[in-house]
């Protein structure tokens, strides 16, 4: 299975509970459906990429990396590689080689989408439709930082770094997800 195949399966078959979740699913699913290359990052008017908002064992932290271009503090995440066969694998590739953890378990469901402008590493501006998934890290977990991050660091939930309110709709939805 590809990336492209993967995410037309898994987005078609999510329903999220949210309005605004699936009106962003159902343009998803028509980016997809007019592009066969939506999953790569040479598709220039945007692609899907994957992100892993990875929790701690009790669940009450979350790991989040200090974004070298971006400049702020964001969950785990990238480009499908050539290598994925689905977007969960490529979520759950990019938050064990950004978080240096062995044994996340990720959730295959989707719990959050966004859309979101950036220049990326094409040198040119474009939109990532990231579709993110929840991912839980074994107890006693320790975290190791790679060269994609300026820092990695564990947050408690209700203590968030500041400039964080648009990551705060997918952990009130991986919170739901968990009770």
């Amino acid at each position: 299975m590809s990336p492209h195949d993967d995410a037309v399966s898994t987005l078609g078959a999510w329903r999220p509970a949210d309005p605004t979740q699936e009106s962003l699913r159902q343009a998803y699913l028509g980016f997809l459906a007019a592009r066969p290359d939506a999953c790569l990052r040479s598709c220039e008017p945007g692609h899907l990429t994957a992100s892993a908002l990875v929790l701690n064992a009790a669940g009450d932290e979350t790991l989040l990396t200090l974004h070298p271009r971006v400049g702020r503090w964001l969950q785990l995440g990238g480009h499908c590689e050539p290598s994925d066969t689905t977007l969960a694998a490529a979520a759950l590739r990019e938050a064990t080689e950004e978080s240096g953890i062995d044994g996340l378990v990720i959730e295959p469901e989707p719990i959050h989408l966004d859309v979101h402008p950036i220049t990326c590493s094409l040198g040119k501006p474009t939109r990532h439709f990231d579709v993110r998934f929840l991912v839980r890290a074994p107890v006693d977990a320790r975290a190791a930082r790679s060269a994609e991050s300026v820092d990695l660091r564990w947050w408690p939930l209700d203590a968030l770094p500041p400039d964080v309110d648009d990551l705060r709709p997918m952990i009130a939805a991986a919170l739901t997800r968990l009770r």
